[in-house]
């Protein structure tokens, strides 16, 4: 068994260093099994320091163009040779018991992909209730975070990667594509929850008020269209660190 693991960064040299040292830890669940893995980063057309720090934590980088997410995952994929492939963001810290977590999913037989809960790394009151929203919704859907998708590789292959069409909830679409295919199948796509993933809060701080409402009214009204635009999806795409 090979395990890859993928994860696309745009100038994140503030917090790839602590992500990859997460990572390394985490990959000590698979070594215990006696799988093989790879780390990989995707640089996404970074203009900082990120691929350099991602060398010198031993992972190997390959490089995308483009700015987008969809595109820097997939590129991430199309150099992964793992049975399957864990996509990691940049700003998240994956743990031991998750990795483990994962491990017995894929040892168990019947699970084609899967995601996590999720917490911040910092309390937030009204962001607090929306991720405990967001959980609910992920867990009864079977959709995955963005921040954490695992998912055996000749399956997400099948299903053509990540939409090069989206520029934000890419992950949904592959999880509702994911699952059609498990129910095709015979088999299952699950959303962990003993260990949630710690992803970074600082959204919070780096965006207003008025910002993420406006980010809000905009994909309230304009519905799933606002996702093909990249132009209105300034919070992950502008730069801000």
């Amino acid at each position: 068994m090979k395990i890859s693991i993928v994860i696309p960064a745009f100038n994140e040299e503030r917090l790839i260093g602590k992500t990859l040292a997460c990572v390394r830890d985490a990959i000590s669940e698979f070594t215990r099994r006696g799988w093989e893995s790879e780390l990989i980063v995707c640089d996404n057309n970074s203009t900082d320091r990120t691929a350099e720090l991602s060398r010198a934590a031993g992972a190997t980088v390959v490089f995308e163009p483009v700015n987008q997410i969809a595109r820097a995952r997939n590129c991430g994929a199309a150099a992964a040779s793992g049975d399957w492939i864990i996509f990691v963001d940049a700003d998240s810290q994956p743990s031991r018991e998750l990795f483990g977590d994962v491990a017995e999913q894929i040892v168990g037989g019947r699970c084609l992909a899967g995601g996590a809960t999720v917490r911040f790394d910092r309390e937030h009151a009204v962001m607090g209730m929306a991720l405990i929203i967001w959980n609910s919704l992920s867990r009864a859907f079977h959709w995955f975070a963005g921040s954490f998708v695992f998912c055996n590789a000749e399956a997400f292959r099948a299903v053509g990667g990540f939409s090069k069409e989206l520029f934000v909830a890419e992950e949904i679409d592959l999880s509702k594509r994911l699952n059609r295919l498990a129910r095709e199948t015979g088999k299952k796509v699950v959303i962990l929850h003993r260990h949630p993933l710690v992803t970074s809060a600082r959204k919070l701080g780096l965006y207003s008020r008025s910002e993420h409402l406006r980010f809000l009214k905009n994909a309230i009204l304009r519905g799933g269209r606002i996702s093909k635009d990249r132009e209105q999806c300034q919070p992950w795409y502008d730069g801000r660190r």
